[in-house]
């Protein structure tokens, strides 16, 4: 450093300050630094102390969230594969319960079907029963006046003609009988 106050001393060199200078800059610039240190510096620490906790913080809530999505999505995929189980269920249940209705329904298809039958069958009875009967008067009263014309006499009497009618259909009724 002498070698520098002599050739400070010697000529001024733009480059080389005054040493006043220096010394008030060097001075100056402890006391900014120093302030600069006991007042900026502990914040600038805090405000980076406060990020750093935030990202970790952020980090560790971000693996918290994932962490329950995941449990979330299990929970969901659980539930989704219950659902399935019981649509299925729920499916095959229908299922059964159509194939007793069908089976029901033809049930009682079959019923009415035969009920209708008997019914028809009935019917069918009473209508010969009726028609037998018309038949029976129609074919007696042609008798009894084919037998007058016949006889020559008239068969009025309704007793003679009950009986001659009756005896001629119990004649046709057993000749039927013994053809069969």
């Amino acid at each position: 450093m002498s070698q520098l106050l002599i050739l400070a001393a010697e000529k001024e060199n733009p480059l080389v300050p005054p040493i006043p200078e220096l010394v008030i800059g060097l001075i100056a610039f402890v006391i900014v630094f120093g302030f600069l240190a006991k007042k900026l510096l502990p914040n600038i620490n805090k405000v980076l102390d406060e990020r750093r906790e935030a990202i970790e913080g952020g980090i560790e809530k971000a693996e918290a969230a994932q962490t329950e999505a995941q449990s979330v999505l299990e929970q969901y995929k659980a539930q989704l594969a219950e659902a399935r189980h019981e649509a299925a269920r729920l499916r095959q249940e229908a299922q059964e319960q159509g194939a007793t209705l069908i089976a029901e329904m033809r049930a009682e298809g079959q019923r009415q079907r035969e009920d209708i039958i008997a019914a028809g069958h009935t019917q069918i009875d009473a209508d010969r029963k009726a028609a037998s009967q018309a038949l029976r008067q129609d074919v007696g009263k042609l008798a009894t006046d084919l037998a007058g014309k016949l006889v020559g006499e008239s068969l009025e009497d309704h007793a003679r003609q009950s009986r001659v009618i009756d005896r001629f259909l119990d004649e046709l009724e057993e000749k039927a009988e013994a053809a069969r």
